[in-house]
């Protein structure tokens, strides 16, 4: 028979954060209710990554055609006439925003 021991410290080894981790519903997966940063403190998003990502799967994203059906031609003439009523513009980027991105700003 195994006997399994939990003890904790209350404000020592318990975070109230690690609440925000929970197993999924799926197999095999956790869930974090909350922002998750890479390589930053201070994320922004649901995922901030700063740096680099590299990717050995799919990136599966709203407007992949894997996520849709019912894909149709539309009328060529009418989207154009929609598009012409499209505001347009350019832009820099504020300074600050560039320098934490690491982007120039224009």
């Amino acid at each position: 028979q195994n006997i399994f021991f939990q003890a904790s410290n209350p404000g020592q080894f318990e975070n109230d954060s690690d609440v925000l981790w929970q197993r999924g519903h799926v197999p095999e997966t956790i869930v974090y209710h909350g922002r998750v940063g890479i390589n930053t403190d201070a994320p922004d998003e649901a995922l901030v990554v700063c740096g680099n990502a590299k990717v050995m799967g799919r990136v599966m994203h709203p407007s992949d055609s894997r996520a849709k059906q019912n894909i149709q031609e539309v009328d060529t003439n009418e989207q154009l006439r929609r598009i012409t009523q499209m505001r347009l513009v350019e832009y820099d980027y504020k300074p600050e925003f560039a320098s934490v991105m690491g982007i120039k700003d224009t």
